[in-house]
């Protein structure tokens, strides 16, 4: 019986070596002792890591070491509160695994033949996968800079946010947003008709222009999902214009189908990078209604819009939600004079 050949042994041993500083293992006792043994097991968990049956059968390398001694000394100093520091970790832990991932794959797509057939990276050819391993060796201290670069610059902007946010009028809970979501109409039937290739090709791109519109305009991308994307503003004039300039590219783009939109305003409350709230799921809502190649804005925002220039209010007949209640919701168009077309007379 033959055996599938496994990985790339040296390959492997020279990542651990240039990523990891070395082949030198080191066992539990070196990386912690006494009351500082359960953090370090309680952070390598929240890092992800697997771990054995037993975790005196455990060993780290050196850069183990440095990362647990540095993390439990935040804690042990006083700098950070355990659970803020676990939280953190994890925070962390899953921003960079579905980084390393990303990029690994985006890596072996580059590689492989362009042939328009289905390639399961997770099955990719023995050479091609040691490539994409090989390719790191010299990509991962390139890269590691702009990882530390990109964290510094988003921090600043978050950091940065809260305090323009802080008010000591404010009362209840939540910090107003304008907050969208775009859909790409009729996705899963194309689903059907493409190749999966193809399919991740369209998701890229789709991703790709949502993305680029929407911080051009100085919003967040919070997600995207396959075929959605959840973004916010913090202006009602930035927000809407993120959504219309969101309908107008996807028409123009050959590749994708046209979107719909559905954006809405008021307080979300943030969490690990995510918002949750009325407002959130009233946009989502508003979207699951709206014409294809349309924007839909709930009254709160429709009503910060009436005294701008530059845009035109069609309200719609008052309908129920689900989950959300009654909502009047408009069709939001640029000022160009033209008459509002027929896919709106059923809305």
């Amino acid at each position: 019986m033959e055996h599938e050949p496994g990985p790339d042994e040296g390959v492997l041993a020279e990542l651990h070596r240039s990523l990891l500083g070395g082949p030198v293992v080191i066992d539990e006792g070196a990386v912690a002792t006494g009351d500082r043994v359960p953090d370090a097991r309680r952070f390598w968990r929240a890092l992800g890591f697997p771990q054995p049956q037993e975790w005196s059968e455990m060993r780290f390398t050196e850069a183990d070491a440095r990362a647990l001694d540095r993390i439990i000394g935040l804690v042990d100093d006083g700098i950070l509160d355990r659970e803020l520091a676990l939280s953190m970790t994890r925070a962390v832990a899953r921003s960079t695994e579905r980084l390393a991932v990303w990029q690994a794959q985006l890596v072996a797509e580059s590689l492989l033949p362009a042939t328009g057939e289905d390639v399961d990276i997770g099955r990719a050819d023995p050479a091609v996968a040691t490539e994409v391993a090989a390719s790191f060796l010299t990509l991962a201290d390139e890269l590691e800079p702009l990882l530390t670069y990109a964290w510094r610059r988003h921090l600043v902007a978050a950091l940065t946010r809260i305090m323009s946010d802080a008010s000591p009028q404010e009362t209840g809970i939540g910090t107003t947003r304008v907050v969208g979501f775009a859909d790409l109409v009729n996705f899963t039937a194309l689903v059907r008709r493409v190749s999966e290739r193809q399919l991740a090709t369209m998701v890229q791109r789709f991703e790709r222009l949502a993305s680029d519109i929407v911080t051009a305009h100085g919003g967040r991308v919070i997600k995207t999902v396959g075929d959605e994307v959840l973004f916010v503003a913090a202006e009602p004039l930035s927000g809407t214009a993120i959504a219309l300039d969101l309908v107008d590219a996807m028409a123009e783009e050959p590749m994708l189908p046209q979107v719909r939109v559905g954006v809405s305003y008021g307080p979300v409350l943030s969490r690990m990078g995510d918002v949750f709230g009325t407002t959130v799921n009233r946009a989502a809502r508003l979207t699951a209604v709206a014409p294809t190649g349309r924007v839909l804005a709930d009254e709160n925002l429709a009503a910060r819009l009436a005294s701008l220039s530059g845009f035109h209010l069609h309200p719609l007949r008052r309908r129920h939600l689900r989950g959300i209640g009654l909502v009047t919701p408009s069709d939001v168009t640029r000022s160009r004079g033209d008459r509002l077309p027929s896919a709106l007379a059923d809305a």
